[in-house]
């Protein structure tokens, strides 16, 4: 179910029927200070970007992680109370990435996964998983980042704070 099947546009509209859900997610969410996003490969620049969204507008702690890096001091960071959220697809990086949900988890981390809507063995390791459908790998991102628009969009008003203006944000870039 490559993109001859379903042009990209109808695939954002799927993921962004998931809205409902990620409210749901927010509404656990909004009381935290931090969070953590890890994906690999591809999905790592979509963690940086998810990152960013929830630091620019509901001024939480956020920060992006390669899944690769996780032994090499994040991993110190999970436990039970910390948000953990994790981009696995199934593309090169999925062994890599389950390695990681694996030691998310030993140490009782309660990572949200969003993965491929047809995955159901990360749906066995994770508390939570944000289903979205599959596309090519180097599209995938575009897919993937939406969840996470989403979260830190329902985060910043579960929060209080207009989305629209956020504090000390320039959009304007000057050369």
């Amino acid at each position: 179910m490559l993109l001859s099947t379903l042009c990209v546009s109808d695939l954002i509209k799927e993921v962004l029927s998931l809205d409902d859900e990620i409210q749901r997610l927010a509404a656990e969410l909004y009381q935290q200070k931090s969070v953590l996003i890890m994906g690999r490969g591809y999905h790592y620049a979509t963690c940086l970007e998810g990152a960013l969204k929830i630091k620019e507008i509901t001024y939480m702690h956020s920060e992006g992680i390669l899944a690769g890096e996780l032994k090499h001091g994040p991993l110190a960071l999970v436990d039970k109370l910390m948000p953990v959220i994790m981009i696995i697809m199934r593309d090169h990086t999925y062994t890599k990435c389950q390695n990681a949900l694996q030691q998310v988890v030993a140490r009782s981390g309660r990572p949200i996964v969003i993965c491929d809507k047809d995955d159901y063995e990360t749906a066995k390791s994770s508390s939570r998983t944000i289903k979205v459908p599959h596309c090519v790998d180097c599209l995938q991102g575009v897919l993937s980042v939406i969840p996470l628009q989403l979260l830190s969009f329902h985060l910043a008003v579960l929060r209080g704070f207009d989305v629209d203006f956020p504090r000390n944000l320039a959009k304007s870039v000057t050369v």
